[in-house]
């Protein structure tokens, strides 16, 4: 029987799956990990001893649903919705008039889908009724990590300037990790997550601040919920989903306590300790806290007794050179070939498949600086054939033919009557001698 290839989640949920059927974790929680209900843990378990690996892959995979509704009843719901007299029905109210008076039955968060997609209705913002409520610590190790940076001048002056601390902090064990650095970039942060992902594995939630480097920008006239809903995604966002990694933005610096509190720490006993060591580059201090102040910290003040792990390993097909890398989009031109940086890259003849050109193609700078592409997951072989050559200029215009038949006759005889001729004896005479 041909084995059927997995997806990250469905992965993830085999991981997940062996872990309560080892008995490492409850079935209610191994339920809320996989976004299911304890009942079909249970069924999954049960099913399990029959299929093995594949009961988490769905047996309808690339079917299409008997209930999907069809591309014309959705198309006819939101002529009628998009007409004005239906220009402020709520997605409740429209649902109801259009099973009413046209027949159309449709549920109203079906409906509200549509119409958001189709710029037909806005969500509205909801109300926060508490702010900042105590949340306790997560269950286990890897559930949730808190990234941030801190900006503090760590060497006080001495030798060349320090001032960026991107740290990690695991919510359940305070179990920490981090790194100085130069500039708080995507570049450098991108960096801090590759190392301790190699370290530990894949943390199953990372949270963040608003910060560009996560959130992308509201745009002008654009609402959370419209953000949320264009699904854009920053560079790390990107790789944070490539990873299979979920993301929870912060509303406020005080819903990342834990990461915020850790912080005022490291300004006391970190720089006292910076100090002793007279440290006064960026490459020492990184040395100091990767051999002296982490193992302290970790062995100080993290819990660790008692937390199962829940980091998920990398994955065989997970190229963090590839998914912790500058990433855009690029198409194809018919002499296969793509514009990046503003210069022109030649895909290598062996790498030329049917159907390429007007397609796009993946370029990854990578953190080392390294350029890569890769068509529909393959990597291609690329070389740089410099800028895109001008037009070739217009020729130069020669002057203007003297038109001998403008105004409809030819003009060259023009006073040739008026002008004197020898007599015809000597015409005759002159002509005779030069033949």
């Amino acid at each position: 029987m041909e084995r059927i290839a997995m997806s990250q989640k469905e992965r993830d949920r085999l991981h997940w799956l062996k872990q309560v059927r080892a008995g490492e974790l409850t079935q209610r929680v191994g339920a809320e990990r996989m976004g299911v209900t304890e009942r079909w843990v249970r069924e999954l378990l049960r099913r399990y001893e029959e299929v093995g690996d594949e009961v988490v892959v769905h047996g309808l995979r690339g079917r299409v649903s008997n209930r999907r509704i069809a591309a014309e009843v959705r198309e006819e719901a939101l002529r009628l919705v998009g007409q004005p007299e239906w220009h402020d029905f709520g997605p409740t109210f429209a649902a109801e008039q259009l099973a009413k008076r046209h027949g159309i039955e449709v549920s109203k968060e079906t409906l509200r889908g549509w119409m958001m997609a189709a710029g037909l209705w806005r969500g509205r913002r909801r109300r926060v009724e508490e702010i900042h409520p105590w949340r306790p610590r997560r269950e286990a190790w890897g559930e949730l990590v808190q990234w941030d940076t801190s900006e503090h001048d760590w060497l006080e002056g001495r030798g060349e300037p320090v001032r960026y601390l991107v740290r990690m902090i695991d919510d359940a064990t305070s179990r920490s990790w981090g790194r100085f650095v130069a500039r708080d970039g995507t570049r450098e942060n991108m960096g801090v997550l590759w190392e301790y992902l190699e370290r530990w594995g894949r943390m199953v939630e990372v949270y963040t601040d608003r910060n560009s480097m996560f959130a992308p920008r509201r745009r002008a006239g654009e609402g959370e919920r419209e953000r949320l809903a264009a699904d854009r995604l920053t560079q790390i966002g990107r790789a944070l989903r490539e990873l299979g990694i979920g993301w929870i933005p912060a509303h406020s610096p005080q819903a990342k306590g834990r990461v915020e509190r850790s912080f005022g720490t490291d300004q006391d006993r970190l720089v006292k300790l910076l100090r002793l060591a007279g440290v006064q580059t960026l490459e020492e201090a990184n040395r100091f806290l990767e051999q002296e102040y982490w193992p302290e910290w970790n062995e100080r003040f993290a819990r660790s007794a008692g937390v199962p792990d829940r980091h998920r390993p990398l994955g065989a097909e997970m190229d963090l050179a590839s998914i912790l890398s500058h990433v855009e989009l690029r198409v194809i031109t018919n002499d296969y070939t793509f514009a990046f940086a503003g210069r022109r890259y030649q895909i290598a003849r062996e790498d030329v498949a049917v159907g390429m050109k007007r397609q796009r193609v993946r370029v990854e700078l990578q953190l080392d600086g390294t350029l890569k592409a890769r068509y529909r997951g393959r990597p291609l072989q690329i070389q740089e054939c410099g800028p895109k050559p001008p037009p070739p200029a217009a020729p130069p215009k020669s002057a203007p033919r003297r038109d001998h038949n403008r105004g409809g006759k030819s003009r060259w005889m023009e006073g040739f009557w008026n002008q004197p001729g020898p007599p015809l004896w000597r015409a005759i005479r002159d002509a005779n001698a030069s033949s």
